[in-house]
């Protein structure tokens, strides 16, 4: 598991009160001034002869102990921070000596939360929703996609319920459009705002050339699908945006969270894609996360992934009967029947990915879907895990010490 965040960074000749920086980070000494005001400089050591140069650059970070920062601004790196490089994007606040990685050029997996708002509920949020003005964030996103590099291959743009932001999330689709069109931008949605026709018109006024939206959708039947998202109407809601999306001209992914209150009707919601909803780009059946909200209701979610397979099974091949691309997400290869693996994508963020001991001699492993480090996953797995070894035998568990 990778840090994203640490509270125990030392900064060095900070201005009382200064405001956070966001800022894209090098790792060339030699930057012109007026460039180099614009970047933060990681190191593995501050030099000990004072260098003019060095003080023009917004911040330096040091990997290494910080001796003689007189003429800089400087924060002594945490070790789970070392790993910070070129291209990356920090966030950098002095106040209580907080630096947090907003973009790591070595990862696939980038995202960026742009409010913790939300006008669902649902049983199972992983970010369970807050009710602050945390508008900030727009301005914050706009400059962490102003500073990403441009070529990247996909940037998420994630929440809460990011639509909430109105004119501020037009705001931040608009930015990625500019500054990054070749980067394949995944908002992530309840789809219900663009229920009204208006919503859904301003996003394609926008025009951004590589925009999917990830909207949830966890049952055929309005009454399941409102329960799980707490939210009466949602259903309706859901269903009448996508619709308009789909006139609009947008892409669309179908995101489904598998628990004990939506596995069992999974193969009447494959029926339902298929009759209604076929033009979506692909529809993904998603492992439960088991943090935030989950922890709460975890008797009313949790059942071993092992137990739906057979319904998981069913709703894929009526997908992909029907010509609709289906994708698994965040399960393990060797739970899922064969026809399920070769649908299976290794999704969870590299920061958070994590596998059992008893993995470690799976052949494939590298495949795998792997497990959410986040929380308390890891003390509840399924009880069918069970690595591959060679000529694809499966080690039963029981043979497992």
């Amino acid at each position: 598991m990778i840090s994203l965040y640490s509270k125990t960074c030392e900064f060095f000749n900070w201005e009382e009160g200064a405001e956070p920086l966001i800022l894209p980070v090098t790792e060339n000494p030699n930057l012109p001034k007026v460039v180099a005001k614009k970047y933060a400089l990681v190191c593995d050591r501050i030099p000990g002869k004072p260098s003019e140069s060095l003080a023009s650059y917004g911040a330096i970070l040091s990997r290494g102990p910080v001796k003689s920062p007189s003429l800089y601004r400087v924060i002594q790196l945490s070790a789970e921070l070392s790993y910070i490089k070129s291209s990356d994007v920090v966030r950098l606040n002095p106040v209580g000596g907080e630096v947090r990685t907003l973009f790591r050029s070595d990862s696939d997996h980038n995202s960026i939360l742009v409010t913790e708002r939300c006008n669902s509920f649902c049983l199972m949020c992983s970010q369970p929703p807050r009710k602050i003005d945390d508008s900030y964030l727009i301005e914050d996103a706009c400059e962490v996609i102003r500073n990403v590099p441009r070529g990247t291959a996909s940037l998420g743009i994630t929440g809460g319920e990011p639509t909430l932001l109105g004119e501020g999330f037009l705001r931040i689709v608009r930015s990625a459009a500019r500054y990054l069109p070749e980067t394949h931008l995944h908002v992530l949605t309840n789809g219900r705002s663009f229920s009204q026709r208006a919503n859904s018109a301003a996003l394609k006024d926008v025009g951004h050339p590589n925009l999917v939206l990830g909207i949830p959708l966890y049952s055929d039947l309005p009454e399941r699908h409102d329960f799980v998202v707490q939210a009466q109407g949602a259903f309706e809601e859901t269903i009448r945006g996508i619709m308009n999306l789909r006139r609009d001209g947008q892409n669309i992914e179908l995101r489904v969270v598998i628990h004990k209150q939506t596995y069992a009707r999974l193969p009447e919601l494959a029926r339902f894609i298929v009759r209604n909803l076929a033009f979506v780009e692909h529809v993904a059946f998603m492992g439960l996360e088991l943090t935030g909200f989950t922890k709460a209701n975890f008797g009313a979610l949790w059942i071993d992934p092992y137990e739906y397979r057979s319904e998981l099974d069913e709703a894929c091949r009526i997908l992909q009967s029907a010509r609709v691309k289906t994708m698994v997400y965040n399960h393990q290869l060797c739970i899922l029947s064969p026809f399920v693996r070769e649908l299976s994508v290794n999704s969870i963020s590299d920061w958070k990915n994590d596998y059992l001991e008893k993995c470690t001699p799976c052949e494939r492993k590298n495949d795998c879907g792997g497990f959410f480090s986040t929380g308390f996953s890891l003390e509840k797995t399924s009880d069918h895990i069970s690595p591959f070894v060679s000529s694809n035998r499966i080690i039963p568990s029981e043979e497992i010490a």
